[in-house]
């Protein structure tokens, strides 16, 4: 039996949703509350370390998900360049303008452009987080070998 136990496994499964959606919520809501991308990136990437070392490494292709991970992070931080020059596509001659009209003070959408920088920031951490992570686990794997 690859990992840790089946009550480990278990709780894991339980709290490893229940932490990703907290990152979520932290990333949705940075511009209204203290968090934003960057913490809520963290924590996303903490469900996932919190799965790995519950199932065990040889349970999950690793190889393959430094590969994956290390993709996500990319096109994350394209798309934050990408939404960095929308303004001057429009005309406007400011980088990282918030060009999204705003909506109502202490709104969800009351940021304009400022809660996607967050998502796609959430993800580029995310995805860092959790290739570095990856990266030692398959050192290690490598080296003890």
């Amino acid at each position: 039996m690859e990992g840790m136990s089946t009550i480990v496994k278990k709780i894991t499964q339980l709290m490893a949703g229940l932490i990703f959606l907290y990152g979520i919520y932290i990333i949705l809501h940075g511009h209204l509350t203290p968090g934003g991308g960057f913490a809520g990136g963290a924590i996303i990437a903490g469900a996932f370390i919190l799965l790995i070392l519950a199932f065990g490494n040889s349970a999950l292709n690793l190889k393959k998900e430094v590969a994956g991970s290390s993709n996500i992070e990319s096109v994350a931080i394209l798309m934050v360049t990408i939404l960095a020059m929308m303004a001057l596509l429009f005309g406007i001659k400011v980088f990282f303008f918030n060009f999204l009209p705003k909506g109502t003070p202490g709104e969800l959408l009351s940021a304009g452009a400022i809660p996607l920088y967050n998502i796609f920031i959430g993800i580029e951490v995310a995805g860092a987080i959790l290739t570095i992570f990856l990266a030692l686990v398959i050192f290690k794997e490598e080296s003890s070998k």
